[in-house]
């Protein structure tokens, strides 16, 4: 049996981190054999971009940017996401295409349409069965972001308010173009609560 392909889209501070660990727990309590991975990241080559990317101390513009996220995202699928879910494992991936259309496309400036042809190029079928779009205010993202460890104060965190309103206004476009798609969950509600939600929308596209 095939495996499933499941993706958590969303701002800066939206807890997919936190939802996607949750989320690949759940499933494993439901009998699946599920593994989570994330964007830019999830192999040793993709990694290596991602330091690159993630770093304030390189300037990168929004089309140099938009080609090393195909990079890591074409190492990705090939060396980790195809093979598990030809495995029949499901995969739980912390962003996907819909960011880089997001933040380079629309926030950037590149077009939707210039980066969606660049990452069907990177990908090739290896599309998700379902995008849970974590959706929370711009302002409480920032906060939730600024009091994150480690990476909170990345490239894409220090950026201002009209960068992260746009691109909350791509995500939103994105899932009403494609709704089949996208599950939006509110992500401003406890994380108890957003957890149910996730796996409320889950049980209803997927089982």
């Amino acid at each position: 049996m095939s495996g499933r392909f499941i993706t958590l889209e969303g701002g800066e501070g939206a807890g997919k981190s936190t939802q996607a660990k949750l989320l690949a727990h759940w499933l494993r309590d439901q009998g699946h054999d599920a593994i989570e991975t994330r964007e830019p990241g999830g192999t040793p080559g993709a990694d290596a971009i991602r330091a690159l990317l993630l770093s304030k101390d390189v300037a990168l513009t929004p089309l140099a940017e938009a080609y090393l996220f195909a990079a890591a995202r074409a190492d990705h699928v090939e060396q980790c996401i195809a093979p598990a879910i030809a495995a029949g494992k499901w995969v739980i991936c912390d962003r996907f295409v819909d960011s880089s259309l997001a933040y380079q496309g629309a926030a950037g400036g590149l077009g939707m349409a210039e980066v969606r042809t660049l990452n069907e190029n990177a990908v090739g079928q290896c599309w998700p069965d379902l995008t849970l779009l974590l959706r929370t205010g711009v302002g409480i993202g920032a906060e939730r972001a600024t009091a994150r460890d480690g990476e909170a104060a990345d490239r894409f965190s220090a950026r201002d308010t009209e960068f992260h309103e746009a691109v909350a206004n791509a995500f939103d476009d994105l899932a009403a173009a494609e709704p089949d798609r996208f599950a939006v969950i509110d992500a401003g509600a406890d994380i108890d609560t957003v957890a149910a939600a996730i796996r409320s929308a889950i049980q209803d596209r997927l089982s």
